[in-house]
């Protein structure tokens, strides 16, 4: 059979396995074993998948993902999301939509030291969904900010897809994680702004509801001393939720923030090294939060983190044995350099055809996962790219902003899912409201495509690790 039919008849498989509700590590192993025993003979076929899962993940390099898996879910037993969020929520509540923008900010930071959208997803819709609602946000809005700025998680470090885009295409995840941090911070304050004009209404709402309390003080009180009272009233409201805040999720953040990439960049320990020690600072987190709770609500949290990290981390390392082995089916029946001369022969201007293969990703983020989309993905298109004279920083940043755009588009769509099941809220409520941020998504992914030095600047100034 010729390469290229077999290798369409490959990816039909492939497709159809993942229909059928197949898990995506299965899908992909048992499509490239049949890829591999058509190409070539039962004994090829076999050797390779004897060979492949030791090669493929007896690798150091690979340590630093179960390191963050564990940081994250420990950030989640410490209840800094909530620490953060109650924070953001006092800082930007006299901003118009100022709880949207709290809840985005809250993400942001989150996602800065869990590296998970979806643990990011889960924890912020269960605090900050219902609070949008009782103050009056359109379901939709609310639930939909969530989703959407959940999914920072995959873009600001650390995180677990920049690591597997680094190690697939031998970068530094040093320099990966720079990359990400400019492109993070713009989609964040993207987000906000968007809920500043949004939210209008419901502070308008808001806004009602004041005027409607301050008339029956009037009416309780007496109109002189009505306006004395109400700004009495909030005054205290206001000290004494700024006295009861949990700053100290702020400090948390920081210190988490400080250690794995300050530690990094100042070269005094390695990636993989500054993940072990995140991990270890975000364990004594969960001790301090937990200790008035007595030793064995402690040892249960820390369990529970253990637990968490270990069956996320197996999902992990099975994706990545199973896209290793359509790898090497791939690469075995020449798929990249098909792909990349097909593309040179065609002529095309070298950005327009990024821009296309690029925008090829949205169809398959409406379908897939987002580490089905990555190890699937990259294999063909980091030959492409260096071939046409683009960066493979600049190419996983724009990867991953269009797999955080996979992430809320229906059908899959799974922060979306994320959302209903953790707020009780109909998915269809969710993908309404989603529609304006993947527009405004897409404008992002358009200026860092045109403008490159957006993402490569931080990375310019880092030194290889």
């Amino acid at each position: 059979m010729h390469n290229g039919p077999l290798v369409i008849a490959i990816i039909l498989l492939l497709l159809a396995l993942l229909a059928t509700r197949m898990p995506a590590a299965f899908a992909l192993g048992l499509s490239g074993a049949v890829g591999l025993l058509l190409l070539r003979d039962f004994d090829f076929a076999t050797n390779m998948l004897g060979a492949i899962p030791f090669d493929d993940t007896a690798k150091f390099t690979l340590t630093i993902i179960p390191m963050f898996i564990l940081m994250g879910m420990f950030a989640m037993k410490a209840k800094i999301a909530e620490q953060v969020f109650a924070v953001a929520a006092h800082a930007f509540r006299r901003l118009p939509g100022g709880l949207g923008v709290a809840t985005v900010m809250a993400c942001a930071g989150f996602a800065a030291v869990s590296g998970s959208s979806i643990g990011t997803t889960a924890t912020m819709s269960k605090l900050s969904v219902g609070e949008m609602r009782k103050h009056g946000y359109p379901t939709p809005l609310a639930t939909a900010s969530v989703a959407v700025a959940g999914t920072l998680g995959v873009l600001i470090p650390p995180s677990i897809i920049l690591v597997l885009f680094s190690i697939m295409t031998s970068e530094s995840v040093a320099k990966m994680f720079a990359a990400g941090i400019i492109p993070g911070v713009m989609s964040a304050l993207v987000y906000s702004a968007y809920m500043m004009v949004a939210g209008r209404k419901a502070l308008k709402r808001r806004a009602d509801a004041d005027a409607s309390l301050e008339t029956a003080l009037e009416a309780a009180s007496g109109k002189d001393d009505a306006a004395s009272a109400t700004r009495e009233r909030r005054a205290d409201e206001s000290a004494t939720r700024y006295r009861d805040l949990p700053k100290r999720g702020l400090v948390y953040i920081v210190i988490l923030f400080g250690v794995v990439l300050g530690g990094m960049y100042s070269g005094i320990v390695t990636p993989t090294e500054s993940a072990a020690i995140g991990a270890l600072a975000a364990m004594v987190m969960v001790l301090i939060e937990n200790m008035r709770s007595g030793a064995r609500a402690t040892l249960h949290a820390i369990v529970d983190a253990l637990k968490e990290t270990a069956g996320t981390t197996s999902m992990v390392f099975a994706i990545i044995v199973g896209s290793a082995i359509l790898s090497v089916f791939f690469v075995a029946a020449k798929v990249p350099q098909m792909l990349t001369a097909g593309i040179v022969d065609a002529g095309l201007d070298p950005h327009l055809t990024m821009a296309i293969l690029l925008l090829a990703l949205l169809p398959l983020g409406m379908a897939l996962e987002s580490l089905s989309i990555l190890v699937i993905t990259v294999p063909l298109l980091a030959p492409v790219a260096a071939e046409l004279g683009f960066d493979n920083i600049w190419l996983g940043i724009l990867v991953v902003k269009l797999i955080e755009i996979g992430m809320v588009t229906p059908p899959v769509g799974i922060s979306c899912f994320v959302v209903s099941g953790t707020s009780g809220v109909k998915v269809t409520e969710v993908f309404r409201g989603v529609l304006p941020f993947v527009l405004l998504d897409l404008a992002v992914v358009a200026v860092l495509f045109a403008v490159p030095d957006i993402i490569l600047w931080l990375p310019s100034l880092v030194v290889n690790y």
